[in-house]
């Protein structure tokens, strides 16, 4: 048993913590231990947390752990955990009682239920902004943003979360004589999710946790970290130097969530998102426009400009080579269409199907629709120059079936779906079907 583990089992079942009797061990950690502790009186239930007695004579260790209670309850907000009482235990270690949450984490919600949509991800978001715009307005940065220290009290809508540990949390300005914790040069934080002035040893500000608040988004969008390297060294490089990936690539949302998350994680802390205010605000209106799509049966008829690439070899060459520039080209050209406001609806091997409603975008005419899918079809052929692959596009103005699902705009259905009967692959590189020509006025 580790030193931590058998600290935690002199205490157990039965100690007293003040007038919290401890019951059992719900958390362990390599500083303290999370007691589920019921008051021997009243028989409320809490949370008791303490501090190993192995490290009460290690000054920094002891100090920071008064300084997480004072300042989670200056702070005092209802999606930060409450923080009720202080004190000593006989052995010399300090314990604090707080709320009993349940075990259950943000971590575990991924785990259980995959990615979320856009949708979700503001539901989730929207409460630990609220407690992040309070504690920087108490001054305090939390420093240590991860879906970890979310404890979700309940999935439902609205889903209930607390924000939880703010052990390395920063003090802005602390008060005269208040000692402080830290000093810029130290680096503090979890790897995947450190902004690059916590990397650096830098000025530690609230802009430091908008860039964790990108992670966390982009974790709950795809289900995966932004940056991920075997080594840690390689993972800080990456928040270091490496642009940051578009949940886009990765999972069907739209510009202006992806707009968000870069945003979020620009490498100067001030081309960021002025506060976490502004952050959701941006947030809510980049999942709005899906959301308002959704109608008393949860979809509708549409009327869509849509856009069908092929990549086509030529006779004799399937080879290797040439299926990696289908594969390279395609991909390209499946991010272009996402960053022009295309919706993805299908995706084979060697085809891809993009949507644009014209009813969500009323101010976009379908003249410049074409002037993009033009300008698209020429950066393909250029990818594919001197190389046995061509590119083949079609347009077409027609019906569509679409519902506003969570991940943002779902194409489920209608004419379109039948490329066969309105696909032209015998009139060149670049192809309009008649209704194509009709609508851009041609």
């Amino acid at each position: 048993m580790s030193r931590e583990g058998r600290a935690a089992w002199k205490l157990g079942p039965g100690s007293l913590a003040g007038e919290y009797v401890l019951r059992s061990v719900v958390g362990l950690g390599g500083h303290g231990a999370v007691f589920e502790a019921e008051h021997r009186i009243l028989g409320r239930r809490a949370a008791v947390k303490v501090l190993h007695s192995h490290l009460t004579d290690k000054g920094e260790m002891l100090q920071r752990f008064v300084r997480e209670a004072q300042v989670i309850n200056k702070i005092r907000h209802p999606n930060i955990v409450d923080i009720h009482d202080f004190g000593v235990l006989p052995d010399g270690s300090p314990y604090y009682v707080m709320e009993l949450l349940p075990a259950r984490t943000l971590t575990h919600l991924l785990l259980e239920r995959g990615r979320f949509t856009p949708a979700r991800a503001l539901d989730f978001l929207e409460p630990v902004c609220a407690a992040l715009e309070a504690a920087h307005r108490a001054g305090v940065v939390h420093r240590d943003l991860k879906a970890s220290n979310v404890a979700v009290v309940s999935d439902g809508e609205p889903p209930q979360v607390k924000l939880l540990d703010f052990g390395i949390a920063k003090i802005i300005h602390p008060e005269p004589g208040q000692p402080g914790l830290t000093t810029d040069g130290q680096r503090l934080g979890t790897t995947h999710a450190m902004a690059p002035e916590q990397i650096r040893g830098g000025v530690i500000g609230p802009a430091t946790d908008i860039y964790a608040l990108g992670v966390l988004l982009y974790r709950m969008l795809t289900g995966d970290y932004p940056f991920q390297a075997q080594h840690r060294l390689d993972v800080e490089r990456m928040h270091l130097e490496a642009p940051p990936p578009r949940p886009s690539a990765r999972v069907p949302v739209s510009p202006a969530v992806d707009a968000v998350v870069l945003r979020c994680m620009e490498k100067e802390a001030g081309r960021r998102f002025p506060s976490v205010t502004a952050l959701i605000a941006a947030l809510r209106e980049a999942v709005a426009p899906a959301a308002s799509l959704l109608s008393a049966t949860g979809s509708r008829s549409a009327r869509a400009f849509v856009l069908h690439a092929e990549a086509v070899l030529a006779t004799g060459a399937e080879d290797d080579a040439a299926y990696t520039t289908v594969s390279d080209v395609l991909d390209a050209l499946e991010q272009e269409l996402r960053d022009t406001g295309f919706i993805l609806a299908e995706q084979t091997g060697m085809t891809l199907l993009g949507v644009r409603l014209l009813d969500e975008s009323p101010e976009v005419e379908p003249s410049a629709l074409l002037a993009v899918a033009r300008e698209l079809h020429q950066h393909a052929q250029a990818r594919v120059a001197e190389s046995p692959v061509s590119v083949h596009v079609c347009v077409h103005v027609g019906q569509v079936e679409a519902r506003g699902a969570a991940e943002g705009i779902e194409i489920t259905g209608g004419p379109l779906a039948d490329t066969a009967g309105w696909v032209l692959r015998d009139a060149g590189g670049f192809a309009l079907t008649h209704d194509a020509r009709r609508t851009c006025s041609l």
